[in-house]
């Protein structure tokens, strides 16, 4: 979509995904190697009860979501800021995950350009929320 087709208060609503314990432990080793991610032990005897997503796992995915829609398609040009990420409940394996995305702001740029800022907010399969975060983009118009 083409910045002008973009308004406030307009909603998507993403496909999903299963986070498999797999997937989980692989990013984690990776990117956040710490034992609530990784030690299934150690996760046990600590406050979550198990493995649990990296929170950045959570907002990668969250991300990818919104992406598949296919919303901005070829006019994105580049992402310039992501605020206020809030990790709110953690995320399990087998938690199937969607994501509301609420248009909050389009802003008109130079160069035939527009920013436009979305509020993605991610559930698990119980409706709980589980992440949310402000995304900005620079889209042609």
């Amino acid at each position: 979509m083409r910045f002008h087709e973009f308004f406030a208060g307009q909603l998507f609503k993403t496909g999903s995904l299963i986070m498999t314990k797999e997937s989980i432990t692989k990013f984690a080793a990776e990117f956040d190697p710490q034992y609530m991610h990784l030690d299934e032990e150690k996760a046990k005897q600590g406050r979550f009860n198990g493995i649990i997503a990296s929170g950045i796992q959570t907002m990668a995915v969250s991300f990818k979501l919104w992406v598949e829609t296919g919303a901005y398609g070829d006019d994105v040009i580049a992402g310039t800021a992501m605020n206020n990420l809030k990790f709110i409940k953690p995320v399990y394996p087998e938690d199937e995950l969607h994501t509301m995305v609420e248009v909050i702001a389009v802003r008109e740029k130079r160069n035939a350009t527009g920013s436009v800022t979305v509020l993605l907010s991610t559930f698990n399969h119980k409706d709980e929320k589980v992440f949310e975060g402000e995304l900005t983009v620079i889209v042609r118009q």
